[in-house]
């Protein structure tokens, strides 16, 4: 089972992104997911959560209004699109799926990717 998380780079304040995240060896489309990020020396934060049929989505309060996750479920792939960039956004950014309790516990995912860096410049 594997999370492959894709899209991220470099890119300018103001600027957007649009993450991947890639399901192989299991289907998640039963499943919620998530997105987390973790800056240098700081704990994994939550970011962005999505239930199983994509009806219900939470967020940060830092990221509400800029960030989207959405998902398809034909290709078992979760997106989370950023827009209006800011350099606090820089992180490394994860996928998770399945959470067992807490949709913003980074505890209680079952399933990791590998993370994707994002840099956000000034």
């Amino acid at each position: 089972v594997q999370l492959q998380a894709s899209g991220g780079g470099l890119v300018e304040a103001g600027g957007s992104l649009r993450l991947s995240c890639a399901a192989s060896g299991r289907t998640f489309s039963n499943d919620a997911m998530g997105w987390f990020r973790q800056a240098p020396g700081k704990e994994r934060d939550f970011v962005a959560y999505i239930n199983w049929n994509g009806i219900t989505t939470y967020y940060a309060g830092s990221v509400k209004g800029r960030f989207t996750i959405s998902r398809d479920k034909a290709k078992n792939t979760v997106y989370l699109q950023m827009n209006s960039l800011k350099p606090e956004d820089t992180a490394v950014y994860f996928c998770a799926a399945r959470p067992r309790g807490t949709y913003n516990s980074n505890r209680d995912y079952d399933y990791w990717g590998q993370g994707t860096q994002v840099t956000v410049s000034s």
